[in-house]
């Protein structure tokens, strides 16, 4: 994909899988649900995820290694997970935040551009195995990678390990750019997906929170309904791209948050 892509104005109708009466409890703005936040400026908007789309540039070349930290038992882990054509380096302001401000440690690796949800998620079971037991797992995903933490939990035996799940901007409902790409990953992200289907079908199966952290002005994952996972707490940021929610101040003071919490 054209990282240009990234900042353009994507049309498109609201999912409609998630019935209203089932949406969970909110915190912060629940009006941005299942449209588009109006009240930011067009282009304040578009600056500012061109710029964050810049500095996933800048970041990509980084950190393409898996990234496993020696921890003892009864410390804080968070595994990030990427999106799509982006590596872990995207995550490097995140990470020190969470290192300085969680004391946690943390883990990444980077998948391949276009690799399936289903292979994504085997690598991040590889990554969590060499995790010793007794620490306590958390896993946050961008876009694509919030769909990975939810199938190796509710598919690949992740419950067991993991104390909660974190996505940020993760299209549960569909993404409509995925259409362009009928195969691997794309054909694992549109809104008829099956597996998507079956990670919201399975939502209640394991008892492993879960915070959904939505893009109120987000033109990739249209719809902030369709970036909620139908099981937990969802955080609308109104105002916030796709990609800028990757380096949002307050989106990073949720991760740190609800990782202190699990303590």
């Amino acid at each position: 994909m054209n990282p240009l892509e990234l900042v353009a104005y994507v049309r498109g109708s609201t999912a409609s899988w998630l019935p209203s009466a089932r949406l969970p409890s909110f915190r912060g703005s629940s009006e941005g649900l299942g449209q588009r936040n109006e009240s930011s400026s067009g282009s304040t908007f578009v600056g500012n995820e061109a710029m964050a789309t810049l500095r996933e540039m800048v970041l990509m070349p980084r950190d393409l290694a898996p990234v496993v930290p020696t921890v003892r038992a009864g410390e804080d882990v968070v595994v990030l997970v990427h999106g799509f054509m982006a590596s872990a380096g995207v995550f490097r302001p995140l990470r020190a935040k969470l290192e300085r401000e969680a004391k946690a440690q943390v883990a990444t690796f980077t998948h391949a551009p276009g690799a399936g949800v289903k292979r994504i998620a085997q690598q991040l079971a590889d990554v969590v195995q060499r995790i010793p037991t007794g620490a306590r797992v958390h896993v946050v995903g961008h876009s694509l990678g919030g769909i990975v933490a939810r199938w190796f939990v509710q598919e690949l035996g992740g419950h067991a390990r993991v104390a909660q799940t974190i996505s940020l901007a993760s299209p549960f409902g569909g993404a409509h750019f995925a259409r362009r790409i009928p195969v691997f990953v794309g054909a694992d992200l549109h809104e008829s997906s099956n597996v998507l289907a079956r990670v919201r079908a399975r939502a209640h199966a394991f008892a492993v929170r879960h915070t959904s952290i939505v893009a109120g002005d987000d033109r990739m994952v249209v719809g902030a309904d369709n970036a909620v996972f139908p099981n937990g707490d969802v955080v609308v940021l109104p105002g916030r791209g796709h990609n800028a929610l990757l380096f949002d101040e307050e989106a990073a003071r949720i991760v740190i948050e609800r990782v202190k919490r699990a303590v």
